[in-house]
This record gives structure tokens, C-alpha cells and sequence, in this order.
């Protein structure tokens, strides 16, 4: 739609979590680190939470695609599992081939000793849930119950769990304790601020091919208060943005395009309060350019 007027070569806000366009910013970087270190020491249980849009997933693919050599990875997606079809996903994943024929003793005999035969072949077994605060109760209890396999050295099986806030309430109720206690490392991704806004934006750009920043100052400020820094949200708002300056043939998006764009998304940041905020930033950017002149406009 507007790759050539906007001299793009492939669209940068895109919903999809592409790992192409992941920008390293603080706080990503800093879960990055958090995931790494723990992996690497061994650790059974870590938790990364964030709010709906935050980059959980995108995290967990980034993580995925640059696991090193030595690990086998199970990746679950949808966690909406009982304990048996949770223990027949990792056993898949794992190799194993499924039969109507293994009962649940059976197959827990079967993935311990897969989890054995790995690890003597030096192989790190990494279990990723994604969305993991829909995981049902009796699947949280077979997942605690999953990492008391180990040798004497190590875990035969390290389990990350990706979820939203609601997962951090239900491990605090008292039935979950010991799961809770078993968490040795976990992280909170937050919301973005202006300045990491304009970064976001100013970098996928980049990697969409663009030298240059297609939104103005105030479109910045508008999209970071509308979107309340979630960058899901972020690509929303930026995405329908450009597509009203490509309509309208502007060169860049300014705050009208912003505020259009706001009003027609869902689970925005009160976009009738736009009025306030463009008034704000006129008279400082009035008060910047020409003090005086402003001065003898509102003494009139």
C-alpha cells in the first residue's frame, strides 16, 4: 500500500512477532540477560510477565531461534492442556511417538527416560509455555512435579513460563507455594517511554529501510500516550498513521493522522483528551519559536 511512497522496502509495523524487526531495547535486553543467565546455570523454573502486547512472545521466538547447539526445545504455545495431553506435548517435541496404546504411568516412564537419554548425550532439554496464565491448576501442579527429574548435577528439564499479570495473582494463592518457591528467576516487562518510543519507531523504520523518521514530534507524544508505550499497540496505532498521510500524500504522519488512527483502534488511552495535549505542545512549540509574539497574543 504505501512501501513506495514512503520509500520502504517491506512494512514496519507489523503484528506478527517477526524477530527481524526485535529492537533491543532496555528492558527487552534486560529479559534477555535475566533468560540467558538462568538457562545457564541450570535453574527448573523462570517466569516472564507483561501486559497483553509487550513483546512476551517475541521474546520466547528470539529466545527459540537463538538457542544454542546443545539444547532441545519444546515449545507450547497453547496451554490449555490437562497434565496428559501437557506430558504427550513434551514427549513429541522430545521424539517420542504418540500411541493410544501408553497409559499415563507408562508414558511417564517413557519421557523420564527420554529426559535421561538426553542428558547423557549433553543435550539441555528447555520447555517454553507461552500464555502460560491459562495453564489449568492440575497442569501448574504436573509442571512442578516435571522438574523434580534430575541427575545429581542438574535438572533434566528446565521449564519458562510466559504469561500475562494474571499468572503472578493465581501463584500467589496458597496453593501454589511451591511452585512459587521454585521460581529462581523471573522478570516484569514494562510498558514503554516516550524516548523508547521514538526509538521503536525510529529503528523498525530502519529495518523496513527507511533513513528516515516518518512520524513528526507530537505524532511521537500523541501515539506514546494513546498506546500507553505497549508496542502492540504501538504498531496499531503507527501502521493506520501512515496509511492516512499515504491517503492524504504527506511525506511523514502528523498528529492528526495519529489522533484518526486513535480513534478508530480499540483499547486506546482516552483519544478525546487529544485536544488537551495538542493545545499543550502548540503553545510550547509557539513559546519556543517566538516568546514575544505569543506574549502579545494573550494580552490581547
Amino acid at each position: 500500500m504505501y512501501l513506495a511512497h514512503f520509500q520502504l522496502q517491506q512494512y514496519p509495523f507489523s503484528l506478527t512477532p517477526n524477530t527481524g524487526f526485535y529492537v533491543g531495547l532496555q528492558g527487552h535486553q534486560q529479559a534477555m540477560e535475566v533468560l540467558q543467565t538462568a538457562l545457564n546455570h541450570g535453574e527448573g523454573f523462570i517466569k516472564v510477565t507483561g501486559e497483553v502486547g509487550t513483546g512476551k512472545t517475541l521474546l520466547c521466538r528470539k529466545l527459540l531461534n537463538e538457542a544454542p547447539a546443545h539444547w532441545s526445545q519444546a515449545y507450547i504455545p497453547d496451554p490449555n492442556l490437562n497434565p496428559q495431553q501437557l506430558r504427550w506435548a513434551l514427549a513429541l517435541e522430545l521424539g517420542l511417538k504418540q500411541s493410544d496404546n501408553i497409559d499415563q504411568l507408562q508414558l511417564a516412564h517413557l519421557l523420564q527416560r527420554q529426559l535421561l537419554l538426553l542428558a547423557s548425550a549433553g543435550r539441555q532439554v528447555v520447555l517454553l509455555i507461552d500464555e502460560a496464565q491459562a495453564l489449568p491448576d492440575d497442569t501448574l501442579e504436573a509442571l512442578r512435579l516435571l522438574t523434580n527429574l534430575e541427575t545429581e548435577q542438574r535438572k533434566l528439564v528446565q521449564v519458562v513460563l510466559f504469561g500475562q499479570p494474571e499468572l503472578d495473582r493465581r501463584l500467589a494463592q496458597p496453593g501454589f507455594r511451591q511452585l512459587r518457591q521454585r521460581i529462581s528467576f523471573s522478570y516484569q516487562l514494562a510498558q514503554l517511554q516516550q524516548p523508547e518510543v521514538a526509538a521503536y519507531l525510529r529503528q523498525r523504520l530502519q529495518i523496513a529501510g527507511s533513513a528516515l523518521m516518518l512520524f513528526s514530534p507530537l505524532a511521537v507524544r500523541l501515539l506514546s500516550y494513546y498506546s500507553r508505550g505497549i508496542p502492540r499497540l504501538i504498531n496499531v496505532l503507527a501502521h493506520k498513521a501512515l496509511l492516512l498521510a499515504y491517503g492524504a500524500g504527506l511525506p511523514r504522519a502528523g498528529w492528526k493522522q495519529m489522533y484518526l488512527a486513535a480513534a478508530d483502534t480499540e483499547d486506546v488511552q482516552h483519544p478525546a483528551l487529544h485536544w488537551l495535549l495538542v493545545a499543550t505542545a502548540t503553545l510550547a512549540l509557539l513559546w519556543y519559536l517566538a516568546p514575544s509574539a505569543l506574549l502579545s497574543w494573550s494580552l490581547r
